[in-house]
């Protein structure tokens, strides 16, 4: 009697040890309001994972790293740790048929990635160098650090303390010449084990590579599956890639299939361990950028961020359900939501990929996507993305606009200069206004902070010009903030820097941090003894 009082006692005190030092995701959606019984905590580590730049030799590279001051994060700002480090690369791998030709990012061999499914099979290259890149000491003030290396590698890296809620890594990377020549931004990824790329292409215009990142120690293991118009690709050998221990493996996602298909959808699956995935897509006539994978599946989605002068918009969308799906199609736009011309619904076929040409679609405004089940049509959730073109002839630019999580209480976009930034929001729903608080951190080199907040009235998108640090020096952080009670929003940030005529441009869909996390109030109940 006395040893199983004794265990249970250790159970006790084992669980409320666990439940104290919780830091896990908060979960995606829903109501944010903490439950009774339970208390909403922040984060106490957190982890990301950039893919590596690129491999052109006129590339340059800068990464801005970022922890938001504030209630969140609690405490003393001091009080943590937060970095990046290099990742070893997998590279010159073959393709797991025997057929597979190793070429590099430029198609011509050389540096660059695996383009194959079969990863042990690679050489693994350790990186040259472990120094952290871009460590931050302390939140409310952007740390920054570049690089203009054609073999620059892919970054692992963690945050704890009051540095780990909202840790944000921007990395911008600009191309001066060339098939990729352009503006590339991604919000460096967190690892997990599912995720959706509506709009990736294995067309012979277009080298898309999905990056997959390991951050942990043990090997994981990761299934890729395309689907086209008419389901599953063909050919596929994209199943048992192993990515090593804190390494990467970029795969081009031509070979994958024998089937070319311009407008197609990527699944990736760790079925083993976790990793971060995100796709490079380089066009031959429209430049290149990051695909970032969209939010997980939704009967209703919002994809924030046209810019008014889109030249082009392409809608890619898939029901990787079951079940069919039927949506409305609605622009929310500076007055109020509007259904485009010729397209008051949309059937997407259950497992097959559909994309719709909205050509200029914003007709010179502001405008955001929102996708809702018809009416007396089926609730099967969907992944979409949209394929953005500023520009024309010679001149075009793209950039990618994924379907994004809520803003539900903080979402942070690092690298904004003193011009050339957009920031988007978008109340999709009607009767429901979102008041939002924006704040402009200190500058990297220098500034005081300025918050300015904006009201964004129900079933409408708007466009700001976001407020400046006093006194910036060098790059600074926008951080967005509902106030409570107040209706859904969504947000992007457009970042523009035009080179040599091409309006160069990049968008980042900002979903809520998910820097603090629900943790039950844990206690000892020595009544369980005595039942």
């Amino acid at each position: 009697m006395k040893r199983t009082m004794m265990s249970l006692i250790g159970v006790a005190v084992a669980l409320g040890a666990v439940t104290g030092v919780a830091a896990v995701n908060a979960p995606d959606g829903g109501d944010h309001t903490a439950p009774r019984g339970s208390a909403r905590l922040p984060v106490q580590r957190s982890a990301l994972l950039c893919p590596a730049p690129t491999s052109s030799e006129v590339g340059r590279t800068d990464y801005t790293a970022f922890a938001p001051k504030g209630a969140a994060a609690g405490g003393d700002a001091t009080k943590g740790t937060a970095a990046l480090v290099p990742a070893g690369t997998v590279k010159d791998a073959g393709d797991g048929t025997g057929k597979g030709k190793k070429t590099g990012k430029d198609g011509k061999g050389g540096k660059g990635a695996a383009d194959a499914a079969d990863s042990a099979s690679g050489q693994l290259v350790a990186p040259r160098d472990t120094k952290p890149v871009a460590p931050l000491k302390e939140a409310g003030t952007p740390v920054t650090a570049s690089t203009d290396s054609a073999d620059a590698p892919a970054l692992v890296g963690a945050a704890d303390g009051t540095l780990a809620p909202g840790w944000t890594v921007q990395q911008t990377t600009s191309v001066a010449a060339g098939a990729g020549r352009g503006l590339m931004g991604l919000n460096c990824t967190t690892p997990d084990t599912t995720f959706w790329f509506p709009g990736v292409s294995t067309a012979a215009d277009r080298q898309d590579y999905v990056h997959l990142t390991n951050p942990d120690p043990t090997p994981a293991v990761v299934d890729l599956q395309l689907r086209g118009k008419d389901g599953s690709l063909g050919g596929s050998t994209g199943e048992d890639i192993t990515v090593p221990p804190h390494a990467t493996v970029p795969v081009l996602l031509s070979t994958l299939t024998t089937e070319p298909a311009t407008n197609a959808s990527l699944q990736v699956v760790a079925r083993e361990g976790r990793i971060g995935a995100a796709v490079q897509a380089t066009d031959a006539k429209l430049g290149s950028d990051w695909l970032p994978a969209a939010a997980d599946p939704s009967p209703s989605v919002v994809l924030p961020g046209i810019p008014k002068d889109a030249t082009s918009v392409r809608l890619v969308a898939l029901a990787p359900g079951e079940s069919d799906a039927d949506l409305k199609v609605q622009l929310a736009t500076p007055t109020g939501l509007i259904t485009p011309a010729g397209l008051e619904s949309l059937h997407l076929k259950s497992g097959m990929t559909t994309a719709v040409d909205l050509k200029d679609l914003t007709k010179g405004e502001a405008g955001s996507l929102v996708l809702t089940p018809a009416d007396g049509g089926s609730k099967a959730p969907v992944a979409a993305a949209l394929r953005v073109t500023r520009g024309k002839g010679a001149k075009q630019e793209m950039a990618f606009i994924p379907a994004t999580r809520p803003v539900e209480q903080r979402a942070t976009a690092a690298d904004n200069r003193a011009k050339g930034s957009t920031l988007s929001l978008v109340a999709p729903e009607k009767g429901k206004d979102a008041e939002v608080k924006v704040t402009a951190s200190a500058g990297s080199g220098g500034g005081t902070p300025v918050t300015k907040t904006y009201t964004v009235k129900g079933g409408t998108s708007r466009d700001l010009t976001p407020p400046v640090p006093q006194g910036l020096k060098g790059t600074y952080a926008l951080t967005v903030e509902p106030a409570a009670g107040s209706g859904p929003v969504y947000a992007a940030r457009t970042l523009a820097r035009p080179q040599g005529g091409v309006p160069a441009f990049t968008v980042q869909t900002l979903p809520d941090d998910r820097g603090t996390v629900l943790v039950p109030t844990a206690g000892q109940d020595l009544s369980v003894l005595t039942k």
